[in-house]
């Protein structure tokens, strides 16, 4: 594929609340950075991630990025069990996978895929 993901970010109003979030739900891995208030998050394969306090000028205009999970419902539970929610229940897709979109505690919006279908 042209051009792969190669790099996340969270622009986040509380990045502890986020990285505990995150932290518990994908067992992620956060490395603080000597650029002061960014975070390297590890997820244990690639991309890697990066987070750090939003600030002021950040538009309000997303993209939804998608994180591969091997249990889906597994992981829709630890979403629930700290705090976020999820806004579309595991649905099928022909030939791809499931999928869901969840909001973490402070309603930032990703999707969820278990690949295979």
């Amino acid at each position: 594929m042209p051009n792969p993901l190669c790099h996340f970010e969270f622009m986040t109003t509380d990045p502890e609340k986020c990285r505990a979030f995150y932290g518990k739900v994908f067992d992620w891995a956060f490395d603080d950075q000597s650029m002061q208030g960014y975070t390297l998050i590890q997820p244990g394969a690639e991309p890697n991630g990066g987070m750090m306090k939003r600030p002021e000028v950040a538009p309000r205009a997303c993209l939804t990025v998608y994180f591969s999970v091997t249990d889906l419902e597994a992981t829709l539970k630890k979403v629930r069990d700290h705090g976020g929610k999820v806004l579309v229940e595991a649905t099928p897709i022909p030939n791809v996978g499931t999928y869901a979109i969840i909001a973490d505690p402070e309603n930032v919006v990703v999707g969820l895929l278990k690949p295979g279908g």
